[in-house]
């Protein structure tokens, strides 16, 4: 299997992007809907905060090595059979996906550095605050943060649906150049 994209075929390393990055935003969802329940003495509050934070930092930095991966080598265009409303469809939803993999870290960032305080990035090093204290942004932030996560896993099952429709009813390529074959 090639690294890179072909003409036809996502290569190895985007197909390792893609499903690297679905399924931490997925988990990362999941994770934000299990702590908002959590009480601030629970034992977990703090731990699942803080991997919520630094997973969420590394879809950031994800997204945008694939974003320079695709300016690389440009993902396999559209298939040849597919209707004009559908090649559209896919490019507004992998638009929409992308915005997604920015406007939900930025938020949390925002969330999380509106109080004054750094990331601390696995333990490993601190992103620092770069706006100042204002719970004002902070309160739009939460609700942007949390719009954008449930319209995110809309868009993901209307991907994941129409991958499956395609593989399913159409019986076309369009999954299997993202599987690993």
């Amino acid at each position: 299997m090639l690294i890179t994209n072909t003409r036809l075929r996502f290569g190895l390393f985007s197909k390792l992007l893609h499903w690297t990055l679905a399924l931490l935003m997925l988990g990362l969802i999941w994770l934000g809907w299990y702590m908002v329940d959590l009480t601030y003495y629970d034992k977990w509050y703090n731990a699942s905060l803080h991997y919520h934070k630094s997973l969420g930092i590394l879809v950031l930095a994800l997204a945008a090595v694939k974003l320079g991966w695709q300016v690389y080598t440009p993902a396999p265009g559209s298939l040849a059979h597919l209707q004009p409303w559908e090649k559209t469809a896919a490019k507004v939803m992998h638009y929409l996906l992308w915005g997604m993999l920015a406007l939900i870290p930025i938020t949390g960032y925002l969330i999380s550095t509106s109080a004054g305080k750094p990331i601390q990035l696995f333990n490993w090093f601190a992103i620092p605050a770069i706006v100042d204290v204002d719970e004002t942004l902070r309160e739009l932030a939460i609700d942007i943060h949390f719009y954008l996560a449930y319209a995110t896993l809309l868009l993901v099952s209307g991907h994941a649906g129409a991958a499956l429709k395609h593989h399913f009813i159409n019986r076309d390529e369009t999954l299997r150049r993202m599987l690993w074959k």
